[in-house]
């Protein structure tokens, strides 16, 4: 029985379409606007995964090349493993949906989104979040609130736009995807151009009005085609034990919460935890050795959140708005073109940067963009830094989405490819962690890239805040741990410059974060975010004025694009011959920019020199220094630069008559000779009788 229910956002029309497509599954839907369509599928298994702490949830999103009449790149000619765009959706998608599960829910549940069609205008990631949302809902699975995408952005009027198309979004100076239900904001993920606090908030406030809209017409589905939800068993508490163990542990767990060193604190935690199973030894009973970690993690959440409200100081000993000790180092590794090492508190990132030329730009293929991209940023945060041990393996989704948002937050800062044409990439190793290392990779990449001597346009830090609410009592905290990340209720990461906000992520754990409680964040991260910028200073104000000597030295020429085959010759043999001679590196675009690059100067200017050589016209009266090239019975053939030669009539070799012309020169001298004339076809006639007669008469001079 297929539905159909529709709002208009601003002019423009979006849907949900269900109850005819992929049946099988739990739920589906179809998202449209525009041409763009989505089909979002939900399925769980029939019983719950045993023997689990957590809710085994998978999102999928996947771009289908047809859906833009395209086929896919590379060898095989078929989709394959998720592009790092697709891994950023997937996350946008987990991140506001997984809290409105059912607790103890434990059935394996996949979500599945396809991009059927693409119109080229109107993007699909949040289409997707919506679609996410109502196929859970009209599914038996036990979803129950219904939660909606939107995208923001501005005009150049600073008129605010709901789901902006491609174009539009191009010309903004915000790029705002929010996520939220009826009746609160859930999660945010945004880029801005240094945006102030004020209208971040305007803006949010403006997306979550028509969030509410879309939320309206996922109920009307719900109505119309919805399942009985399934029943999901709450475990049974056994009362007098939960008692027990609670008043044994709440004493130790208050003094270690107050250890301010993170392994100090986890050992007395850890000894704790030990004393617990030997108190009440819950290895003899699977079901209760469960049962009893439930009750440790209760107490652990409890205890902390109780004692940052009541005593307004945290698990490390710092007041709300207090940021952790900060430590700065550039220039620490000798060969990369430029590096720093930031240090906050427990958390250290080892940050580099690499320039490179345009060859070692990243491809990009996808249905919302082709083309290339000059900036990258990896994250990589291997097992060490938490005092673990795992297996290395390739970046997870946490690693793509948190290197996504350094990127985001250092993008705007970066000066323009025309005026540095360099391709650039950041690497953030993190050495340590207790909480936001991606903000400490943001504050080493800004620093990193001005050791490189990258111009910025100003330096970027970052911080991350959380959140302890308990009815009427508030705790804004600066600069979370981990430990306040895990068992706190937000996780706000505010990126920027001494004058806005360049990137924002937030995800909300609980309902009724108020506009003013977002406003009182916003200004206490901007506070701590001019504090960590003033620290970066202390190691570094600006931009180095020279850049490593490791650095490729590029310079750009421009050559008439009717010249571009001249430079590039027959199957690539006179660019390959120019770089053989001078090992510099080369690249040529269709609109005839020539980037040269080397760490050697002279080297440089002499490929600029033979380039230049290559693509310059002939002018007639004008005296070049020839090679001659061939010498036959009328005259000789001379190459004036690489690429044109011209005929020397006998009558013009010298002032006299003359019969061989091998009796005045041989094949390989070098002569001076004029330019006296270029017929229609380009052909060209030299004199060196003239140009000898010009330099003697210059000479008299």
């Amino acid at each position: 029985m297929q539905k159909k229910v529709e709002t208009v956002l601003d002019g423009k029309t979006l849907s949900l379409e269900a109850g005819w497509l992929a049946k099988q599954a739990n739920g589906s839907v179809v998202v449209r606007q525009g041409d763009t369509m989505v089909l979002v599928t939900a399925t769980m298994a029939a019983s719950a995964r045993e023997g689990i702490d957590f809710f085994p949830l998978t999102v999928d999103f996947r771009e289908r090349t047809y859906a833009a009449g395209r086929f896919p790149g590379g060898f095989l000619k078929r989709e394959a493993r998720p592009s790092d765009p697709e891994t950023l959706v997937c996350r946008l998608i987990d991140r506001p949906i997984r809290p409105m599960f059912e607790d103890n829910f434990k059935n394996e549940t996949q979500v599945v989104c396809f991009v059927i069609s693409h119109d080229q205008e109107n993007p699909a990631d949040v289409a997707a979040i919506t679609g996410a949302s109502a196929a859970l809902l009209i599914s038996d699975i036990p979803f129950h609130t219904p939660v909606a995408g939107a995208r923001v952005a501005r005009d150049k009027e600073g008129k605010f736009l709901i789901n902006p198309t491609l174009e539009q979004m191009a010309e903004s100076d915000l790029n705002l995807v929010m996520a939220g239900t009826a009746d609160a904001i859930t999660m945010v993920e945004a880029g801005a151009q240094e945006l102030d606090e004020a209208t971040m908030i305007e803006a949010l406030a403006f997306g979550h009005e028509h969030i509410k809209e879309i939320v309206k017409i996922q109920v009307e589905l719900r109505e119309m085609l919805g399942k009985e939800k399934a029943q999901v068993e709450a475990p049974e508490v056994n009362a007098e034990l939960q008692d027990k163990i609670v008043a044994f542990l709440t004493p130790g767990m208050e003094k270690a919460m107050q250890i301010p060193g993170k392994q100090d604190r986890q050992d007395a935690i850890d000894q704790l935890k030990e004393s617990m199973k030997e108190q009440f030894n819950p290895e003899a009973d699977a079901d209760l050795e469960g049962e009893i970690k439930g009750y440790f993690k209760k107490v652990e959440k409890e205890v902390m959140r109780r004692l940052t409200l009541e005593t307004q100081t945290r698990v490390d000993g710092r007041k709300p708005d207090e940021i952790r000790p900060i430590t700065c180092q550039t220039g620490y590794v000798p060969r990369a073109h430029g590096s720093a090492i930031f240090t906050r508190g427990e958390t250290q990132a080892l940050v580099t940067t690499t320039l490179g030329t345009s060859s070692d730009e990243q491809r990009m293929d996808t249905l919302d963009f082709r083309g290339s991209k000059n900036f990258l940023l990896h994250y990589n945060f291997p097992a060490f830094c938490t005092g673990e041990v795992k297996f290395i393996s390739g970046p997870g989704r946490r690693e793509i989405g948190h290197g996504m948002l350094a990127e985001r937050g250092l993008a705007p800062m970066l000066p323009s490819r025309d005026d540095f044409p360099y391709t650039i990439r950041i690497v953030s190793d993190i050495l340590e962690s207790n909480g936001s290392s991606s903000m400490a990779s943001v504050c080493g990449g800004s620093l990193s890239l001005m050791d490189a001597g990258v111009p910025v346009k100003k330096p970027v830090a970052g911080i991350a805040m959380g959140l302890i609410k308990e009815q009427d009592r508030i705790a804004i905290l600066s600069d979370i741990t981990g430990t306040e990340d895990h068992l706190g209720d937000m996780d706000f990461k505010v990126v920027g410059t001494d004058a806005g906000i360049t990137a924002l992520q937030m995800d909300i754990k609980i309902d009724g974060l108020t506009k003013e409680l977002m406003a009182q964040a916003l200004e206490q991260a901007r506070a701590g975010r001019l504090f960590i910028l003033g620290e970066m200073a202390k190691a570094l104000e600006t931009p180095r004025p020279q850049m490593s000597k490791y650095a490729p030295r590029i310079t750009t020429i421009t050559v008439p694009v009717d010249k571009i085959r001249d430079v590039i010759g027959p199957g690539g043999k006179v660019i390959r011959d120019i770089i053989d001679k001078t090992g510099v590196q080369i690249d040529i675009n269709d609109s005839g920019l020539v980037t040269i690059a080397s760490a050697d100067e002279a080297a440089a200017e002499k490929a600029i020199g033979i380039i230049q050589n290559l693509v310059q016209d002939v002018e007639v009266g004008k005296i070049y220094m020839g090679k001659v090239k061939k010498i036959m019975d009328f005259g000789a053939f001379v190459e004036i630069f690489p690429g044109t030669d011209g005929l020397v009539h006998i009558s013009q070799i010298c002032d006299r008559r003359i019969k061989r012309v091998s009796d005045e020169i041989s094949e390989g001298d070098e002569i001076v000779v004029k330019v006296i004339d270029v017929d229609r076809n380009g052909k060209v006639k030299l004199s060196r009788k003239e140009a000898m007669r010009d330099e003697a008469e210059a000479a008299l001079r």
